[in-house]
């Protein structure tokens, strides 16, 4: 069974149970991750460190009639998060081969699900960009096509989905960055609602990024959110706790819905015609499954929204830095220690006081009672995931003398995602269309804190528009 070149791209769940059965052994399936990652990741670049024996290692520990959900399954985690004994790199130069000595609460939760870690992925410079093309490790490819971006922030592991190097992978979205790769790479990928998987032990919480997955269904992406939800003790903050696992959820009819559709961007940006009509066939398809489906315009374009979201977004990430700084000599980076757009970042956060932050934050918060105010009257914002294709790598260098046009370019490519990191509401994109060979994703957004609900409607639509069995010519 290992030799089947579509095993690595059927659901985690089904391999789950698989190995569960006795059908197929972990050992087997982990080795087959780890044979497909020798083969593929050559040309797409995805990885940044591979397990191989301790991953089969780990597999051998799994046997016939384990419980655990995802028991035996392969996964990759995003190398922004901790794992014990491993570099943690985040893409940057400035990181070194510093070695983590604890594992972050993600990795706990993963593993005590029974995923078999094979390694980690890659990641633009801190994880600033929607695109995935370093100074340290280089570009890595849309398993699509080769000379476009596999998207970013969570680009490494939306490329090892697609190319069925891994069933399922580790992504985090602070900005649209496990959104932006599923829609690059024709994958599921939700934004979980603010705080609901727990920081651990890093930070207490985080007005903008929450963890979660790429997978190929909806299930395996509700599965993975029961296993990966809940806060840790002393939290600062979490998400109110769901009624019933998001799986069950999820799979239940979720009723008549009232569903607003608009194509017009937060932010100053051409949305390309195959992106938008994306965005209009869903909210068609979802008409004649019986929703009431109207095109609407949400109040989401606050003046001076990009440069507040900047103001919030850019500290944070700039915070990785400087605590990189603190593993070595304490230093503040230099120019040639960071890529342009970072250093760029650093000067401008450099040059910030504690009341501009303050005051970005507050504005923010001001927009996302007003735009959650307004979707009050719906139960699902059906919007484009990206404004356009997968860009192509050579036009994003990170070798630029252009660096906050490069970033602002990155809001031109992707202006319809943050939106749900400012409101912390659940968000999700699903690989609904194809346009000239590439994968086109529409995005829904759910109520707060309501993730079972919107993964609902996601299933809804996979049962009507089948995805799964896509796949790339890499795959």
């Amino acid at each position: 069974m290992a030799d089947s070149p579509d095993l690595l791209s059927r659901p985690a769940l089904e391999l789950a149970g698989l190995v569960r059965a006795g059908e197929l052994g972990a050992r087997e399936l982990v080795a087959a991750s780890l044979d497909r990652i020798d083969a593929r990741n050559p040309e797409l670049n995805a990885f940044v460190d591979v397990f191989h024996e301790e991953a089969l290692a780990a597999a051998d520990a799994v046997h016939p009639g384990d419980a655990r959900p995802f028991a035996g399954v392969p996964i990759a985690v995003k190398n922004n998060r901790a794992m014990a004994g491993h570099r943690l790199t985040q893409g940057a130069e400035l990181m070194g081969d510093w070695r983590a000595t604890y594992d972050h609460n993600v990795v706990q939760r993963l593993r005590a699900a029974g995923f078999i870690v094979v390694g980690t992925t890659t990641l633009p410079e801190w994880g600033v960009l929607p695109w995935t093309y370093t100074k340290r490790f280089g570009a890595t490819r849309n398993p699509w096509d080769p000379a476009r971006t596999s998207g970013g922030s969570s680009g490494g592991s939306g490329a090892a989905v697609a190319a069925g190097m891994v069933p399922i992978a580790h992504a985090n979205d602070g900005g649209g960055s496990t959104r932006i790769p599923a829609a690059c790479c024709g994958l599921v990928g939700l934004k979980p609602q603010r705080n609901r998987i727990s920081l651990h032990p890093e930070v207490g919480q985080s007005f903008l990024g929450v963890d979660g997955v790429l997978t190929r269904t909806v299930a395996d992406t509700a599965a993975a959110l029961d296993a990966l939800a809940g806060p840790m003790v002393g939290d600062a903050a979490w998400a109110p706790p769901p009624p019933e696992p998001f799986a069950t959820t999820a799979a239940r009819e979720p009723g008549r819905l009232r569903v607003a559709v608009t194509v017009r961007p937060p932010i100053d940006a051409d949305v390309e015609p195959a992106r938008a009509q994306a965005a209009r066939d869903a909210g068609a398809l979802l008409a004649s499954l019986g929703h009431d489906v109207e095109e609407a315009d949400p109040p989401w374009s606050m003046p001076g929204l990009a440069e507040a979201f900047t103001a919030l977004f850019a500290p944070l990430v700039m915070l990785q830095a400087a605590q990189a700084r603190m593993l070595s000599d304490g230093r503040p980076p230099t120019a040639e220690q960071m890529e342009p757009v970072s250093w760029a970042l650093w000067q401008l956060v450099s040059g910030m006081s504690s009341l501009d932050g303050h005051l970005a934050s507050t504005r923010l918060e001001i927009f996302a009672r007003g735009l959650l105010r307004w979707m009050d009257s719906y139960d699902v914002i059906v919007a484009p995931s990206l404004a356009e294709a997968p860009v192509l790598l050579e036009t994003v260098h990170w070798r630029t003398d252009d660096p906050l046009g490069l970033f602002a370019r990155s809001g031109a490519f992707t202006p319809f995602t943050a939106v749900a990191n400012v409101t912390g509401q659940p968000a999700v994109s699903l690989p609904l269309y194809e346009h000239d060979g590439l994968p086109v994703g529409a995005q829904l957004f759910g109520r707060p804190a309501q993730e079972g609900a919107l993964l609902a409607v996601a299933a809804l639509l996979e049962a009507a528009l089948p995805w799964a069995a896509r796949r790339p010519a890499l795959a």
